[in-house]
């Protein structure tokens, strides 16, 4: 009988597993996959994060950027050095995931990797986990197995607020890597394309966030873009994955079980940022979960309100953005990205020195007035 058992050893998973170990609690990690194993992804990190834990991520951190580069159709570049306290993190989800959960461990945490959960039963006060190894049971259960995963569903959570939005990736290994990270916005519908540098090559990839991309080739946009590095993707496997994007503040807990992760759809639906966020959410659910077996009676529903409160009212106004840039993203590049405050301050949000409500109101009303005059 474990304190809680966690379904997944993404960032979510390994943040939640880390924070209970560290309590004392008795942590169960089961992941399907051998780590470390390959997982799509930018691997753009906010620095930010090393403020909730106590080591040094330095091992699983790839390259640090503070330079980044804005296109329009691979041309009209914004270039912006950032002033940040500390660079972006350039990681490899391999790395940095398996990274997170040998800390875990060194806490106490276990691990089951390579096995899949095959069924959830509430039996009495406990979750009883079925995998081809047998029945785990635990008193509390954290749901951390991605968008794509299972048990939000077999949890009840059958209409979860989620924009479903998807993303094609290719891993293309380079000498001598530019250290500089490129968004560009003219190539796609409702998104941007992305060359996020790491240190023995890049990871190049292109999503819509909003609305969809419609019928377009992503394949051969993706190609023609990585061709602005040098690139030629088709020596590179491609990976599509889906992501799953806040969409309204909605109940993350459930009887001794909670939702952390993009299991929680806690992704920014303006950038797409998800490592922080699912980080946030696995420390948040990793402190209320330490609450109940407490005797706190309240906790898994406080992280409800928790996660809705201090990341939801946030991605109110990522939506509000998203709503108006990817409209129009050629107005969107003009009044926002060439500005020349915007590259800093976006930077900031990314790093977290900055919050959208900080800035949007302002952003809003010039962005709104553009399209007006469009």
């Amino acid at each position: 009988m474990y304190d809680c058992i966690i379904v997944g050893a993404g960032p979510a998973g390994g943040s939640a597993a880390y924070h209970l170990a560290k309590r004392g609690r008795s942590v169960l990690v089961l992941e399907k996959a051998s780590l470390p194993r390959y997982k799509p992804c930018g691997g753009g990190v906010s620095p930010q994060v090393a403020q909730w834990f106590d080591f040094d991520f330095t091992p699983a951190i790839s390259l640090k950027v503070n330079a980044l580069q804005f296109t329009w159709n691979m041309g009209d570049t914004v270039d912006a050095h950032l002033e940040t306290i500390e660079p972006i993190w350039m990681v490899r989800r391999d790395v940095f995931d398996h990274f997170l959960i040998q800390q875990a461990q060194q806490q106490g945490a276990e691990l089951k990797d390579g096995l899949e959960v095959t069924g959830i039963t509430f039996q009495g006060d406990q979750w009883r986990v079925n995998t081809a190894q047998g029945t785990m049971s635990g008193r509390y259960l954290i749901a951390a197995d991605g968008a794509k995963g299972p048990m939000a569903k077999w949890l009840g959570f059958n209409n979860r607020k989620r924009q479903l939005a998807g993303a094609l990736e290719a891993e293309a290994p380079i000498e001598n890597p530019a250290s500089t990270v490129n968004f560009e916005f003219g190539m796609v519908k409702n998104g941007y394309i992305w060359n996020f540098p790491k240190a023995d090559g890049y990871s190049i990839g292109i999503g819509t966030f909003r609305g969809g991309g419609g019928a377009q080739d992503f394949k051969a946009i993706l190609s023609h873009y990585a061709q602005m590095f040098d690139v030629n993707l088709s020596t590179c496997q491609q990976h599509g994955h889906p992501i799953c994007l806040w969409n309204g503040q909605q109940p993350l807990h459930t009887q001794n079980a909670i939702l952390a992760g993009e299991a929680a759809c806690v992704v920014d639906p303006f950038t797409a940022e998800g490592i922080r966020p699912s980080i946030f959410s696995g420390i948040k659910a990793a402190e209320a979960i330490d609450q109940a077996v407490g005797g706190n009676d309240n906790a898994l529903a406080q992280y409800t309100d928790v996660m809705n409160r201090e990341w939801g009212e946030e991605m109110v106004w990522a939506q509000r953005l998203a709503a108006i840039f990817y409209r129009i993203p050629s107005v969107g590049y003009k009044l926002g990205v060439k500005r020349p405050s915007s590259p800093e301050r976006m930077a900031k949000i990314l790093c977290g020195e900055l919050r959208y409500s900080d800035v949007a109101n302002r952003a809003l009303k010039r962005l709104s007035a553009g399209l007006i005059q469009g």
